[in-house]
């Protein structure tokens, strides 16, 4: 993860990217810098169990902004600008499945069904293995979102499934670059 000063982008083009609970989350710092060096000014909200995968400190260095992964409370102010775009990656069966079904139990859910009613732009790439990619409701959830708008980018011709209990030989071939060029320019 690179520790550099943040280096957010013009006003106004602000990007979330959520992370959820799998190893892959620790590859996030990789992303905020191809997002930065897009131009974006990059947020991270890691869901409860993403927290535990990332390097909370190094991303609030690297964003300029604190990692969010609860609601706030009542009354008080928001920390993060209002995004243009959001990216969920890594997605976990969990997240899309829940999601999909309107669930806004988490911060990044509530965010998500949110910034889908909004008809903000966002690109969700799936990771896990090829047992739990077979779930029924994980499918349909896929279809689901995709029918509404939501780009998911899955499937062999983005990063092929492994089987359950590899995940974490291919964390470092993650195509996160996909998710970045699959946003809207402006």
């Amino acid at each position: 993860m690179t520790s550099s000063a943040p280096r957010p982008g013009p006003r106004g083009r602000v990007l979330y990217l959520i992370v959820c609970g799998s190893p892959l989350a620790r590859g996030a710092g990789r992303f905020v810098t191809l997002a930065q060096d897009a131009g974006w000014d990059v947020c991270v909200v890691a869901s409860p169990d993403g927290r535990k995968f990332v390097d909370v400190p190094a991303l609030a260095a690297q964003t300029g902004h604190p990692i969010r992964s609860h609601y706030k409370e009542p009354g008080e102010p928001d920390v993060l600008p209002a995004p243009d775009a959001i990216v969920v990656a890594p997605a976990t069966v969990n997240t899309i499945t829940k999601w999909a079904a309107g669930i806004a139990d988490t911060l990044p859910l509530g965010l998500l069904v949110e910034g889908q009613g909004l008809g903000l732009p966002i690109v969700a790439m799936p990771y896990t293995n090829a047992a739990m990619a077979a779930h029924p409701a994980f499918l349909e959830g896929i279809q689901r979102l995709r029918r509404w708008g939501v780009l998911v980018l899955f499937g062999d011709d983005v990063l092929a499934l492994h089987p359950a209990g590899t995940g974490d030989q291919y964390l470092d071939g993650f195509p996160w670059h996909l998710a970045l060029s699959a946003l809207p320019s402006r």
